[in-house]
């Protein structure tokens, strides 16, 4: 087949109606029918989203003569048209009013555009140049993207990709945005939040720069990118993160960043959240869109790629990002340990991690890990949260195998010479090879126990090599997510999480084993009063803690119907998880940038 260029023309169609058109010129090829496809997945959102059911119109003529040409739809994202050879235009209109770093999203203030809902692939013609030109918008709106730039005119900015991997992995903001750029060791990061807002860039930028100067120290030189973007949506509510091969979309409460004015010597957890978040999306700069499993180099977007390394990647992501902020000292070492007990706390309560493994959590990620319901809690583990203290564990077994001449920025260093710089992608055992031909370390016992199998990651003994120490206590109430220690803690444990609603409380979550389950307490059943009170959830909490009897009379609402249930008490289970710093010289000799 003969090489030829796609070129696409982009239009912000109407924003009142979220819609964006786009035209894909086809010039004259050998084929006689061409097929073309939406993707049905964005890469690094492990779920499909079939971004074809957001196409609304879609037809197709020659180029030349304006004359209709035979579209057909095959399946719920491809489409045939029967071109006979000829040169020819597609047009289509894609409505875009999802909210989220994984589609496209289009208001009075701005676009928001990802590739891949956005822009057909040619089967036949794969390996094309791709061309984009975007239609300047009657609004004063300035574009953002990390596309390679080719020109601009009074009516439209150009770019170009080499391929369509390429065209897809730079989202496009177009719109009214706070902007700020800054340089770190040679390469360029540029801030954007959408809309005006009252942000204090400058202080964002200062608290990420130490942040990419980690991250690229670690690799080492040369650096993947000479430009990077942090491009942030910002809303009432909302979080999200999704890396780009140089950018990443976030997606944050707006209210919940520094604004200019405020006291700069205080970091709410909010922005500490804010700055792993960046740490997180930016680390996947290396270790997820260069350093990647084998079945994710060229993955087939038209359906679900399977693999099981999903805890390398996000897992030993999750490691870093928190981490990094402590050895920048963005955060304190205290801090950062109520960090990684929050993480071991959410494990804790969780028991699904005793009946999935995270190689398996990885694999089923497209129908469970993305598709939680309200049992998910009882039924499968996060690949991201055992991921990273498996990532600890990991790096505490290096150190003390080697008496601390490896650890896991060594294996990181690795991963990234080995499989990064030219990427050729990680098999199933690279971890465990890696350690082996390198560190003459075998790790395949630790992870034959944590990663195939349920074992939880014993940390007890190596933590002392560091200086830490980690304790269990019981909850201090309904929200403890663990951390620091506190002497007031709830004696007696319902088991279920409730939210408050207009005729009490309502059940969303019911944990396995214990009281409210073993009561036949089930999902959204409303507990409107126990041994005849009506409660709250701190009266709720206070009944239990101070009631003299075995048992309670919980009285509900199931399905509109009235009725009440036995309620064993019981104590509360030690499942919130807080570390102590033992040593403190030790803690911060580990907290060091290696």
């Amino acid at each position: 087949m003969s090489h030829l260029t796609l070129d696409y023309t982009l239009h912000i169609a109407d924003w009142r109606k979220h819609q964006f058109t786009v035209s894909l010129s086809i010039p004259s090829h050998e084929q006689q029918t061409l097929t073309l496809t939406m993707p049905s997945w964005i890469p690094g959102s492990y779920m499909v989203r079939d971004f074809a059911r957001n196409v609304i119109t879609l037809e197709a003529q020659q180029t030349e003569n304006g004359s209709t040409v035979p579209v057909s739809k095959t399946d719920k994202q491809t489409w045939e048209v029967s071109t006979d050879g000829a040169a020819t235009t597609v047009h289509y209109t894609v409505y875009a009013n999802d909210l989220s770093v994984r589609s496209a999203f289009i208001n009075h203030e701005y676009a928001f555009i990802n590739g891949t809902c956005a822009f057909l692939s040619v089967e036949e013609y794969e390996h094309a140049d791709y061309r984009l030109t975007i239609g300047k918008p009657s609004m004063p709106w300035k574009l953002n993207t990390t596309l390679p730039f080719n020109r601009e005119s009074d009516s439209e900015w150009a770019f170009s990709a080499v391929k369509y991997e390429e065209l897809i992995d730079h989202p496009i903001y177009i719109g009214i945005a706070d902007l700020y750029s800054f340089d770190v060791d040679g390469v360029s990061f540029d801030l954007l939040f959408s809309g005006s807002n009252n942000v204090d860039l400058e202080r964002i930028a200062n608290d990420l720069k130490p942040i990419c100067k980690h991250h690229m120290r670690l690799f080492g030189e040369p650096q993947p990118v000479e430009k990077y973007l942090f491009m942030t949506l910002l809303a009432a509510s909302g979080f999200g993160g999704l890396e780009h091969r140089a950018s990443t979309a976030l997606l944050f409460p707006r209210l919940d960043l520094p604004m200019v004015g405020d006291d700069k010597s205080f970091k709410s957890e909010s922005y500490i959240t804010f700055l792993s978040l960046c740490s997180h999306e930016l680390f996947h700069t290396w270790h997820v869109k260069r350093i990647k499993p084998h079945v994710l180099v060229n993955p087939n977007l038209a359906s679900e790629t399977y693999t099981n390394q999903l805890w390398i990647y996000e897992g030993f992501t999750s490691f870093y990002d928190d981490v990094t902020l402590a050895r920048v000292g963005l955060i304190t070492p205290q801090q950062y340990t109520d960090i990684i007990a929050k993480t071991m706390t959410r494990l804790l309560q969780n028991e699904g991690r005793l009946k999935q493994s995270v190689a398996e959590s990885s694999f089923d990620a497209w129908t469970k890990f993305y598709k939680q319901d309200a049992s998910a809690v009882n039924n499968i583990v996060s690949y991201y949260a055992k991921g990273g203290i498996i990532a600890l564990g990991l790096d505490l077994m290096l150190r003390k195998q080697s008496n601390n001449a490896v650890n896991l920025d060594d294996l990181m260093v690795l991963l990234w010479e080995h499989y990064g710089r030219e990427i050729k992608g990680t098999p199933d055992d690279v971890i465990q090879t890696l350690c082996m031909a390198h560190f003459q370390i075998d790790v395949s016992d630790y992870l034959n126990d944590v990663v195939y199998g349920t074992q939880d990651v014993s940390l007890s003994d190596d933590l002392p090599l560091i200086g830490l120490s980690m304790h269990t206590r019981a909850k201090t109430n309904a929200d403890d997510k663990g951390g620091a220690t506190s002497s007031s803690v709830v004696k007696k444990q319902l088991g279920a999480t409730l939210k408050p609603v207009a005729q009490g409380l309502s059940v969303i979550q019911v944990f396995d084993g214990l009281a409210a389950m073993n009561a036949g307490i089930l999902l959204n059943d409303v507990i409107i009063a126990v041994n005849h009170y009506v409660v709250d959830q701190k009266m709720l909490q206070r009944i239990l803690d101070t009631t003299q009897d075995a048992t309670v009379e919980v009285t509900l609402i199931r399905d509109g119907k009235l009725m009440s249930v036995q309620l064993t008490v019981t104590d509360a289970r030690e499942d919130a998880s807080f570390f102590t710093i033992d040593d403190v010289n030790a803690f911060e000799k580990w907290l060091s940038l290696n």
